[in-house]
């Protein structure tokens, strides 16, 4: 039962936002940033966010050579380049808002690695890819660096050929949640965390949202809650992802220095000050990792572990300090999904493993259209 002060002064907000995510939180720093004086409330159902925002691998990635050739083949030359321009635009919001310093990021590059037996006919379509993007970028993004290969200490017997993509780097995942969620208190954002929200309830003049019991009131609604926007939305068309990380203990006169891809974008790993983080696989088990269920895949780790052997610290001793699960959002185009669903219902959702770099601009993106 609810006193008459929390039905007076802590029920009622001018916007709601599910999910306390990149997007989720990005949108209030939207709406306040406009508007001041609004009265924002978001409400996030774990403790700490539940999908990916907390549990990447720290990527600050637009896409590389070989997955955005692939995406062409999905979506066209147009849509492609439009992506790749809001995973860039993104990654400029979220830096400016918050400062490097802040976030941890550094622009270090992203390296694509090409492997003895995997198929190099896109090395060819690089200058085309430069071309497609030189109108934005104005220069080319892609270059060829196989002199890098030995300094960063990789197995020449498995790496073969390595693209620099120079507009990528990496950032601190645990600083820039934690600076989102101190600029929105600075703000005067209202974050309330073990918000389970069951139901939504849209009248002619209000939204009514149901959290644990509690009936919340707004005149809009945005709802960011990516890989598990389906317990709101049933039809919604989307598919869960589960991505494995793992981190090592630190690793005595490491090489690496930057991000690096490789099996078209599907392994990803960088160096954490002189730790490795190293996360993906999912293309492995496809079906096993379409999931909103957090936890371990035994096949995927091994697969990890073997290619820290073997390609990235061949003959050097390392040990796993860390391993986890991150919950993204996928579809079969590969676009996410912005949407007005109602007169007072706003969608954000379906980030394709992108949303430290599309997050900010997805959030953008709905204010526009609210």
């Amino acid at each position: 039962m609810l006193s008459f002060w929390e039905k007076n002064s802590l029920i009622n907000y001018d916007s709601i936002i599910i999910g306390a995510g990149i997007t989720g939180l990005s949108v209030a720093c939207e709406l306040k940033e406009r508007n001041p004086q609004m009265n924002i409330l978001v409400l996030e159902r774990g403790i700490l966010p539940s999908g990916a925002s907390t549990k990447n691998a720290g990527f600050a990635c637009i896409g590389s050579l070989s997955e955005n050739l692939h995406d062409i083949s999905v979506m066209g030359e147009e849509a492609l380049v439009n992506l790749v321009k809001n995973r860039h635009q993104g990654l400029q919001l979220l830096r400016n808002r918050l400062g490097d310093e802040a976030i941890g990021y550094i622009g270090s590059g992203g390296y694509e690695l090409i492997l003895k037996d995997q198929d190099d006919t896109f090395l060819n379509k690089m200058e085309y890819m430069n071309n497609l993007l030189f109108p934005y970028f104005l220069k080319n993004i892609f270059s060829l660096c196989n002199y890098k290969i030995n300094s960063f200490g990789f197995s020449t017997k498995s790496v073969k050929a390595m693209i620099l993509n120079s507009e990528e780097g990496q950032i601190d995942t645990g600083k820039m949640i934690h600076s989102l969620w101190n600029y929105c208190q600075k703000i005067g954002v209202k974050i309330i965390t073990g918000a389970l929200v069951s139901s939504i309830h849209e009248t002619e003049n209000k939204i009514e949202v149901l959290a644990n019991e509690i009936e919340f009131k707004s005149s809009q609604l945005f709802i960011c809650t990516n890989a598990f926007t389906k317990t709101l939305l049933p039809n919604i068309e989307l598919t869960p992802g589960r991505g494995q990380v793992i981190a090592t203990k630190p690793i005595q006169n490491l090489k690496l220095n930057g991000s690096y891809f490789f099996d078209d974008g599907f392994f990803y790993f960088k160096n954490f000050e002189n730790r490795i983080i190293f996360g993906g696989g999912r293309n492995l088990q496809f079906e096993e990792e379409r999931t909103t269920e957090f936890g371990s895949n035994q096949f995927i780790l091994d697969k990890l572990n073997y290619y820290l052997k073997t390609l990235i610290i061949p003959n050097q001793e390392y040990e796993i300090d860390h391993s986890w699960s991150g919950i993204m959002a996928f579809s079969e185009n590969k676009l996410p999904l912005v949407k007005k669903i109602s007169e007072r219902q706003f969608l954000g959702v379906r980030l394709n493993g992108m949303g430290v770099a599309l997050g900010s601009k997805i959030a953008k993106d709905l204010v526009d259209l609210a």
